[in-house]
């Protein structure tokens, strides 16, 4: 029988928890998980018989392959930093990192060529599905990186997703992932706007979505987000803060191609708003309180 490799996580919110719960269900040994909010780490750490770790380093020290869902850019280049003394590559030679945060590609290369001179192995794994995903072992992945790194990875991924797509070198998954993200949030934005009106003339929402899922208005959005704008329930599986970022990410690559994305940059707008006006902590879905009549206050100028 193969041994299974130790796994640890960096990053254990919504998303990390929810992987690092499927990857136990499937017997898989958890040794590590480390976040900045210490409590939420101790207390996954309780429920997987992992441990807690103080450092970066240790959980390196701890794991063969280590996930890594962290928010952003900073964070990406800050746990993989080669200048300080806490960090993931500190005695990382013949590791594996899986990263599965939604970041600018350049980091996904940058981290790849330090790896390497530590000895390690990187894989990008950007995820197009959300916490009830995670759980269930169901995920959409894209992956990026060298062929061995991806070879090495794919029995661990495939006990956590439903379908697996490698894209190319690294970061090129994550151009993908961007460019995902950028139409979903426009989609939402849109989806917004149509009900908001509905609402405003006076149609019944729950038959303007069901007319809207019979016609050119339909989309994934109007499945798991309508009826959520109808009825005000925003609970969080992909954040306004989120959807604001990593629609930035795609209007950066379009700036350096030379192209104008005039939707993306009115939807990257919105989001910027929601997150200036106490919203940011709303999922993607809270847009439609910056649309509908009488309900979000606007913030004084």
């Amino acid at each position: 029988m193969t041994t299974k490799p130790t796994i640890g996580f960096v990053g254990v919110g919504r998303m990390g928890a929810n992987m690092a719960h499927r990857l136990h269900s499937r017997k898989y040994p958890i040794a590590a998980v480390y976040d900045t909010d210490h409590p939420r780490a101790q207390k996954l750490a309780q429920e997987l018989g992992a441990e807690a770790c103080q450092s970066l380093t240790r959980v390196t020290e701890l794991a063969d392959v280590i996930f890594t869902v962290v928010p952003d850019d900073e964070a990406m280049q800050r746990i993989f930093s080669t200048q300080e003394k806490d960090s993931l590559l500190s005695q990382a030679s013949g590791k594996l990192f899986i990263n599965c945060a939604t970041v600018s590609p350049g980091v996904h290369v940058m981290i790849e060529t330090s790896a390497a001179t530590s000895g390690a192995e990187t894989l990008e794994a950007c995820m197009a599905s959300s916490i009830t995903q995670a759980r269930a072992g169901t995920l959409y992945l894209m992956c990026g990186g060298l062929d061995g790194a991806f070879r090495q990875a794919e029995p661990i991924l495939r006990e956590l997703s439903a379908s697996i797509r490698f894209v190319g070198s690294a970061g090129q998954a994550a151009e993908v992932k961007a460019l995902v993200n950028m139409v979903m949030n426009i989609n939402t934005a849109a989806l917004a706007e149509g009900l908001a009106l509905g609402d405003a003339l006076g149609i019944d929402l729950t038959l303007l979505r069901e007319v809207f899922s019979q016609t050119g208005a339909a989309s994934r959005v109007l499945e798991t987000d309508g009826e959520d704008m109808q009825e005000r329930e925003h609970s969080c599986f992909f954040s306004a803060a989120h959807a604001a970022k990593d629609t930035q990410i795609a209007l950066q690559l379009a700036d350096e191609e030379g192209l104008s994305l005039p939707l993306a940059q009115v939807t990257r707008d919105q989001y910027d708003r929601m997150v200036r006006e106490g919203l940011g902590e709303l999922d993607k879905s809270g847009i439609a309180e910056l649309t509908f009549k009488n309900r979000h206050r606007p913030a004084a100028d």
